[in-house]
């Protein structure tokens, strides 16, 4: 079994050549999440906070004392860890290309790895290299339904390999 160092180190926990690779993901999640200090329910109806960030029960905290923007980057930092962590045990494909990669996570980082593994066509599209079919799948998705201008700026990316 790996030792914890080594597998974080994999995740992107420590590697700082990692943490340069997803410069540009982060900005752009940071970007299309929004920022606020105080919670606020999402177009859904959840509780959130930061960058995005699901405000858990068990998370009362988040609820009863002021936080910085600095204590809110911690949270966001964590929940871009956890979501590259599923994308790695859950979706990862050697057939993945960068833009496959960045998409994916920030699907995750969205709505969670259990909603995007719904995504099969998507993700079978994606395996075969069948980009537009890609994007048809995102368009033609409740996803897009709920957030449309983040899916077209997401269509824009993956379509124009844009970071």
């Amino acid at each position: 079994m790996k030792n914890q160092k080594t597998l974080q180190a994999q995740l992107g926990y420590w590697c700082q050549p990692n943490k340069l690779l997803y410069k540009k993901l982060k900005k752009r999640i940071k970007k299309n999440e929004g920022f606020s200090i105080k919670p606020y329910k999402d177009q859904l109806g959840f509780l959130t906070i930061g960058y995005g960030h699901l405000i858990l029960p068990n998370e009362n905290c988040l609820f009863n004392k002021q936080h910085n923007k600095e204590q809110l980057e911690k949270i966001f930092i964590k929940d871009f860890k956890n979501a590259l962590r599923d994308y790695n045990k859950f979706l990862k494909q050697k057939t993945h290309k960068r833009k496959d990669e960045e998409l994916l996570i920030e699907m995750v980082f969205q709505m969670g790895v259990k909603k995007v593994l719904m995504f099969k066509n998507l993700l079978s599209n994606m395996n075969k290299n069948n980009k537009h079919l890609v994007c048809f799948e995102m368009m033609n998705s409740l996803w897009y339904t709920q957030t449309p201008n983040r899916v077209k700026s997401l269509v824009k990316v993956f379509l124009n390999n844009e970071r």
